[in-house]
């Protein structure tokens, strides 16, 4: 999320692509999604057993970064 943050989309995405967690999936997701891909973002999103963000990259980004500081 740091790298995508930092504006290296590519950095990020190679970062999480061959990890297989829920977690990594759902940043997975957020990426495409930023991307443009939504094929391949609701793809990702039901690997991570999650609905389609349906709100702003912002809030998303903040929901995904909160939930995996805190676990």
């Amino acid at each position: 999320m740091w790298l995508e943050a930092q504006g290296d989309w590519a950095a990020a995405h190679a970062t999480v692509q061959d990890l297989e967690t829920p977690a990594a999936a759902w940043v997975h997701a957020y990426l495409h999604r930023r991307e443009g891909d939504q094929s391949n973002a609701r793809y990702w999103y039901t690997r991570a057993d999650r609905p389609v963000a349906k709100g702003s990259f912002e809030e998303e980004w903040l929901a995904i970064v909160t939930e995996l500081l805190a676990a």
